[in-house]
């Protein structure tokens, strides 16, 4: 008897800017064939993700992401993390 595996999507972040003094981080996320831009105002919590299409099955995750990850990201930079979820 196999164990069924669980589908699993991978998600490119790339950060385009930074601003501690603002409270905020914006960038893009890719999965499979969909793309976002995102802003994340961490002092309030807030995550904005567009355009709308798809925008339920990243945004959640993408929250998760940018929490664990929020002092280590740098402008520029790529990233990625993992959906347990076919997108």
């Amino acid at each position: 008897m196999s164990a069924k595996r669980l589908p699993q999507t991978t998600a490119y972040v790339r950060i385009t800017h930074q601003s501690w003094q603002q409270g905020k981080i914006e960038g893009e996320v890719r999965a499979s064939e969909y793309e976002w831009h995102f802003q994340w105002r961490f002092r309030q919590g807030i995550l904005s993700v567009e355009p709308s299409l798809g925008r339920a099955l990243i945004k959640e995750p993408l929250s998760r992401f940018l929490e664990q990850s929020d002092y280590q990201l740098e402008p520029g930079g790529d990233y990625s993390f993992t959906i347990r979820a076919d997108i």
